[in-house]
């Protein structure tokens, strides 16, 4: 983390940056929050670990509009969403200053907590530096261990690879986690009778307290106005008092992010009810391989999406009202 630092020190000092996005401390051992630092005394509060989950490339949207040039640190995953944004013209390359930082996996808190460790204080083990597949929890009943790759995010279990697709530098090196199979749930859901579907997503959509958290966070919704937060319709409403309109912002948002989302789990990550939203966009990307070949949103920042070019090959609306 301390080369990390420097570097920042280095490219803030020479004026080549303004600003540094990453991640603070946050208020408790596994919660860091991405911030900006424009002075090297900010940058005492700099945090990289294996809590630092948050993809930075939406915060550059904002940042793309500042005075100067910001540097950014991507991971791996990351990088495919700011490709992405790019392609949309949502962010100015020349206005950012990249470094792709190592990963080794992120990590899940709740997953730790599911274990039965509470009451924890502090946690080792998480840091890049670490050569160890093993973390140590300090909790305030005494110390408890667990497997690192089993308190992983899910979609570390699905890694795209530790390949940067889009930098200035890297500092680190990443490890390839995937070890599990990317549409293995999807294939599980398919197989249920429509009336089985109906109550899985019932039961999980029924949890939903539109807090906005899922939007706010993804790279994909980066409309200047949501539909969801037009007043005039009653769409910008919190609670969950109607079913139908609960459900209805998440297939329509699913829907807008369709060939876009790169699959970088960050609404599920963030969803407080724990809610496994990456599953409505997994299905899509599945559906989107099986008819248009495969294809990867965010691969670089160039490559048309499927369903916003045209070509004679293209599925007809037959085919896709036989697949049911």
């Amino acid at each position: 983390m301390q080369e990390l630092v420097n570097r920042a020190k280095e490219l803030l000092a020479d004026g080549t940056v303004t600003r540094v996005l990453g991640w603070k401390s946050g208020d408790l051992a596994y919660n860091p929050e991405p911030a900006y630092f424009e002075t090297d005394d900010s940058l005492q509060n700099f945090v990289y670990n294996g809590f630092c989950g948050a993809n930075l490339s939406k915060y550059m949207i904002t940042a793309s509009k500042l005075e100067g040039k910001t540097l950014v640190f991507l991971k791996p995953c990351d990088t495919y969403s700011f490709n992405q944004l790019i392609k949309e013209h949502r962010i100015d390359r020349d206005k950012a200053y990249i470094i792709g930082v190592g990963c080794k996996g992120k990590l899940d808190i709740e997953k730790i907590k599911k274990m039965g460790i509470k009451g924890i204080e502090s946690i080792s083990g998480i840091d890049m530096e670490d050569d160890t597949d093993i973390l140590k929890i300090q909790t305030i009943y005494g110390e408890k261990s667990c497997n690192y790759s089993d308190v992983m995010l899910e979609r570390c279990h699905m890694c795209k690879g530790k390949e940067h697709k889009i930098y200035d530098e890297i500092i680190g090196e990443s490890k390839d986690t995937h070890d599990g199979d990317r549409f293995a749930e999807i294939e599980k859901i398919e197989a249920m009778t429509p009336a089985e579907k109906f109550v899985f997503f019932q039961k999980e959509l029924s949890k939903c307290i539109r807090c906005n958290a899922c939007r706010n966070v993804c790279p994909a919704c980066s409309c200047l106005k949501c539909v969801f937060d037009n007043n005039k319709f009653d769409s910008q409403q919190k609670a969950n008092v109607d079913s139908f309109e609960e459900k209805m912002f998440h297939i329509i948002r699913a829907f807008h992010v369709a060939g876009r989302c790169t699959d970088c789990g960050e609404c599920s990550r963030v969803c407080p009810q724990g809610i496994p939203l990456h599953l409505f966009n997994r299905k899509f990307i599945k559906d989107i391989n099986e008819l248009y070949g495969e294809f990867q949103a965010g691969e670089d920042a160039q490559t048309n999406g499927p369903l916003t070019s045209f070509t004679f090959d293209d599925a007809e609306p037959s085919i896709v009202s036989e697949r049911g």
